[in-house]
């Protein structure tokens, strides 16, 4: 049986890798428009009712115009929104399957689920799980830093980087508007916003990124083993030795896969901790994470069409 999918929006970088990696699978039909309609409303909701799943890859007002027109049509197709724009909405699965124990489930049983953003992906995976174990407490005052390939910023940002309208590394986000910050504190269950200060390199694709906390004597340790313990078994997400990114982080360590690799840093005498993830941000932080989600939803190999 092949299952027919829908990709709206699939000239964009996230939505072109979709699929590249669903186009020669042999359970995935994809239901295509013309070229020149894949702007008009009608011809989008005739491919979404044709489809099981449609994957929106999309501006968040688009993303958000589309699914109250399917709603208004009544189309009994299922959703996934890589845009920003359901990851905190009612009604919404949050589509990271590692995030707890049984959220597989509630990602299978879902309508619609959000995909993550892949700097909330690398955040909310290092920090659930240590508010969960009582290792953070919710209101502390977090911080993070990090550094993305260019390609994480969208079309507009891809096009500075390739003419040469930018020719460097650049720190963003400063007033604290990130639009990653809410799923980070909702999904991560903190009573507080953190500091987040990310930056974008002079690369097209990888990501690393630091959660900066301070620990009590001895707690380094533990975090390691909460988040060994939190991931055992995993496919796409591994707890790995400290000696494993030191001296130097590289963002780019897990380009072309759906991996991220998760570390415990800092000094034990102080109690100054630095808790590291790195992946692709095109792969488990955007396209790689869709499929992943997609598979669970049709009751597929989770792995399908995905380099682990």
């Amino acid at each position: 049986m092949r299952h027919r999918v829908f990709i709206d929006g699939d000239v964009g970088t996230t939505g072109l890798q979709i699929r590249e990696r669903l186009a020669g699978r042999d359970d995935i039909a994809l239901v295509r428009i013309a070229a020149e309609k894949r702007k008009d409303m009608a011809a989008r909701l005739a491919a979404m009712a044709e489809a099981e799943v449609a994957i929106l890859c999309l501006p968040d007002a688009a993303a958000r115009e589309i699914v109250a027109a399917c709603d208004a049509e009544g189309l009994a197709v299922r959703l996934i929104d890589a845009s920003t724009a359901h990851r905190t909405a009612p009604g919404w699965v949050f589509g990271l399957p590692e995030l707890e124990p049984g959220h597989r489930a509630a990602i299978a049983a879902a309508r619609r689920v959000a995909n993550p953003g892949c700097w909330s992906t690398c955040a909310i995976a290092l920090i659930r799980p240590l508010v969960d174990a009582g290792l953070i407490d919710p209101a502390a005052p977090l911080a993070i830093s990090g550094l993305s390939g260019y390609t994480g910023g969208g079309k507009a940002m891809v096009e500075e980087f390739e003419t040469g309208a930018v020719g460097g590394a650049f720190l963003y986000g400063l007033a604290q508007t990130h639009k990653h910050l809410p799923e980070i504190i909702a999904h991560g269950r903190l009573a507080r916003p953190p500091v987040f200060v990310p930056a974008v390199g002079h690369f097209a694709q990888g990501m690393a990124v630091a959660v900066h906390l301070a620990l009590p004597g001895g707690a380094l340790a533990k975090a390691q083993q909460v988040l060994a313990a939190r991931y055992a078994g995993e496919r796409f997400v591994s707890v790995v030795a400290a000696a494993a990114h030191e001296p130097r982080v590289l963002p780019q360590a897990l380009n072309g896969t759906n991996r991220m690799a998760l570390s415990v840093h800092g000094n034990p005498d102080t109690g100054a901790a630095v808790l590291v993830a790195v992946l692709d941000n095109l792969g488990k932080g955007a396209s790689g994470a869709a499929v992943q989600n997609l598979n669970i939803m049709l009751g597929l190999d989770e792995a399908a069409g995905l380099d682990s």
